[in-house]
């Protein structure tokens, strides 16, 4: 497997990550919209894990990037 191919397919692989997150993060977006206003502790909890999921998004957004011109330089 040439380098290209290889840098190839980790794109594709932070790209299924980043779709799979992306999911998560809107799927628990609307759960808290409709749960809000019980105020219990999941409630929380979601909202916690939106952050910490939606900074991991932005991490993988910049590996693709840096893998992407990685490529680029081949």
């Amino acid at each position: 497997m040439s380098k290209s191919e290889k840098i190839k397919e980790q794109i594709g692989w932070l790209k299924l990550l980043f779709a799979i997150l992306s999911a998560i993060v809107v799927s628990l977006v609307g759960w808290i919209a409709t749960h809000y206003e019980s105020g219990n502790l999941n409630v929380y909890i979601a909202f916690v894990l939106v952050i910490i999921i939606s900074f991991s998004l932005i991490d993988i957004n910049k590996r693709a990037y840096r893998k992407m011109d990685e490529l680029e330089e081949l």
